[in-house]
């Protein structure tokens, strides 16, 4: 893929109408919803952990210990030691355009030493406390950190070819709306590109297009995949009381932990019963409540 041409849509210079521009901007204050106000902390340290990486590490807020992952950004993963991070890996390797995953993790090291010394001074966060999933068992929350230097590490890992411009966004700390932060990123990777910076001084510009294609059809037929299992499980919904720790995680949304949990509020009544599992919000609920039933009625 040609890495020069500035409208990464092709054909060349992009031209947007101030009309346009307008729409957009009111669609985007109407449909978005409410985000909880961010909480601020300064004088914070980053925590020595293994499991630290690029965007997801161990911080010291005051004696208050926080797991905090990376708004906007995605580094490359520090290992395969498990089978999502082997897809993961795999996706990173064709997004970067690297010939090998082997490669993949070692930037994913490199990315982890870049943060441990930008973070080296205190810094400060910003954090609403959301929901950042991943394989921590006391959870992760999304959040901004902005180094002793002012600079924010997410645009300093996107700038100096560590991280993709991928994930969950909101308006930053400094009143930057969402969609405005993933154009200023995506303009700061396409210049870490042309730069050859960080991992992409690796990449192979003539076989992304070819990499990445081939992750879009992965995509398509593991969603495909999943519409099929949501189908069945739809047709015929699991006994809440019976039903194993394997086929509670076959619906999307549910890992171990909440298998778990939701195995350790039997026996359940009713599907409504489910509203008193930590984890199980109102929310979750309406996405769940089809795949189950309850009492003596028995899966077929």
């Amino acid at each position: 893929m040609p890495m020069l041409i500035p409208n990464r849509n092709g054909g060349g210079v992009k031209i947007i109408r101030p009309v346009f521009i307008s729409v957009l901007i009111l669609f985007i204050a109407v449909s978005q919803p409410h985000a909880a106000e961010l909480e601020k902390f300064t004088n914070v340290r980053l925590t020595d952990n293994p499991a630290n990486d690029g965007d997801s590490f161990l911080v010291d807020a005051g004696g208050k210990r926080i797991h905090l992952r990376l708004y906007f950004v995605d580094c490359p993963e520090t290992s395969m030691s498990f089978k999502s991070g082997v897809r993961r890996v795999r996706e990173q390797t064709r997004y970067f355009g690297l010939s090998e995953a082997g490669r993949t993790i070692h930037f994913g090291t490199e990315a982890k030493i870049f943060v441990k010394n930008i973070l080296a001074q205190p810094f400060t966060v910003h954090t609403a406390f959301a929901n950042a999933l991943g394989r921590s068992r006391k959870g992760r929350v999304y959040g901004f950190i902005t180094t002793a230097e002012g600079d924010d590490l997410a645009a300093l890992l996107v700038k100096n070819g560590f991280a993709r411009t991928h994930g969950i966004g909101r308006e930053t700390p400094n009143g930057i709306l969402r969609n405005e932060m993933v154009e200023r990123l995506r303009d700061f990777e396409d210049s870490a590109k042309l730069k050859r910076l960080g991992i992409w001084s690796e990449s192979d510009p003539d076989r992304i297009a070819e990499y990445r294609a081939k992750q879009r059809k992965d995509e398509a037929e593991l969603q495909a995949f999943q519409r099929q299992v949501e189908t069945q499980l739809t047709s015929h919904p699991l006994n809440l009381n019976t039903a194993t720790t394997e086929e509670l995680q076959s619906i999307k949304g549910i890992g171990p932990v909440l298998a778990a949990r939701i195995i350790a509020k039997r026996p359940y009544k009713t599907v409504d019963d489910l509203l008193g599992v930590k984890g199980i919000g109102s929310k979750k609920f309406e996405k769940f409540r089809s795949y189950f039933v309850a009492g003596k009625q028995l899966r077929e």
